[in-house]
């Protein structure tokens, strides 16, 4: 079949809402090397998904992929909201959410569309074959978004558009169509000198720039990590419940980021972008399902949002917060007694230590178990 032309394919993605769209050859990311050594170097953490032999196979050679895959089409759709109020960003007690989660779920929305704009080439062309994804599949988006022209991976690892910024979600079409022109590579970087992603980030998660070491991102930690958080990091985390922004808010290049015309990506309310930890506190599963549904704060399940809500109170420090911590020491859930425990042991000092003998003694959970002998006795743990 004859090559089809970019222009149309563009026209036919932007009449459907995604804001950016780049065409690339599909071969193999630049950066996989790269990769390769990130995961080597054990900095993607417990994400064991991206080191699986299968996953990194298909890295390497996309026609594992799709056999006679020939083009990749990536896409972008914005999701900055607004910025929120001054009263709301800098309360302590409130949890913080990540900008891209204060709406409904992006899967739900890019997904469909992303199938939409692949059934219509496939019926210009009259044959041709698919995969969709939503950073769900083995492949590098960034670089790839990078390679069609739609921006530049910055120091902090995110992808920058120079008159965009970087809050926007990127979705992905490998295909076997030839396309009629491929974009330019953008440039590698325009960071520049500048180091504020490096500087702001409060557990120091970028060893080097453009290297994230995720075992200390706070968005792995509240999202992707299961365990015991690191005690060394919980008070390095603030009052983020789930993600983290910081990298993006102080980059310059985020001045330029327009509001988004999702409507499904703003807020329901501001309490949907940040909670109050006392409400979270106090959420059992069936009040938790009901607050998010179709939020992508599902994905963390009650026993997650409820460990991360322990750590920000704890570093809050309000006593407001004791009557629901000490209620946590008796949830079924082990990640969550012990956390609240910790995050009581922050606020009450020394005057928490006969409520954490009671949960000792009562504690089944080997880790809770050594979580609250940690606090007793002092320590580090070690899970």
């Amino acid at each position: 079949m004859p090559p089809f032309p970019a222009d149309a394919l563009k026209a036919r993605a932007l009449a459907l809402g995604f804001n950016l769209i780049g065409i690339t050859p599909a071969i193999p990311s630049p950066r996989l090397d790269a990769y390769l050594r990130w995961v080597e170097g054990g900095l993607h953490g417990e994400m064991g998904y991206l080191a699986r032999p299968d996953r990194v196979a298909r890295r390497r050679d996309l026609n594992l992929i799709l056999p006679h895959t020939q083009s990749l089409i990536v896409v972008g759709v914005d999701y900055h909201a607004f910025n929120l109020p001054a009263e709301i960003l800098n309360d302590p007690a409130r949890g913080r959410i990540a900008a891209y989660a204060w709406g409904g779920d992006y899967h739900d929305l890019l997904a469909p569309r992303l199938e939409t704009l692949a059934v219509w080439l496939k019926r210009e062309v009259g044959a041709g074959a698919h995969k969709v994804y939503v950073d769900t599949g083995a492949i590098l988006e960034r670089s790839h978004a990078q390679q069609s022209g739609m921006g530049f991976v910055g120091k902090n690892t995110l992808l920058i558009h120079p008159r965009r910024g970087s809050y926007f979600f990127l979705g992905v079409i490998i295909t076997d169509v030839i396309i009629d022109h491929y974009d330019t590579p953008h440039r590698e970087s325009l960071c520049g000198h500048c180091t504020r992603c490096q500087v702001g980030c409060p557990t120091e998660a970028f060893p080097q720039p453009y290297v994230l070491d995720a075992r200390r991102c706070i968005s792995y930690l509240t999202i992707e990590y299961k365990g015991w958080i690191d005690p060394a990091l919980r008070p390095l985390m603030g009052n983020w419940i789930m993600g983290c922004d910081v990298c993006q808010e102080v980059c310059p290049f985020n001045r330029f980021a327009l509001p988004t015309a999702e409507s499904a990506f703003y807020p329901l309310n501001l309490d949907r972008a940040a909670p109050p930890l006392l409400t979270l506190l106090q959420l059992d599963e069936a009040s938790f399902r009901a607050l998010f549904a179709g939020s992508p704060v599902m994905r963390l399940k009650r026993e997650r949002l409820i460990r991360n809500a322990c750590i920000a109170a704890g570093n809050w420090g309000n006593p407001a917060a004791i009557p629901a911590l000490r209620d946590l020491l008796v949830d079924a859930n082990p990640l969550i007694r012990g956390h609240a425990g910790w995050a009581l042991n922050q606020i009450m000092d020394s005057e928490a230590r006969p409520l954490l003998e009671r949960a000792y003694d009562a504690e089944s959970d080997p880790q809770a178990q050594q979580e609250f002998e940690r606090l007793l006795h002092g320590g580090s743990a070690t899970f």
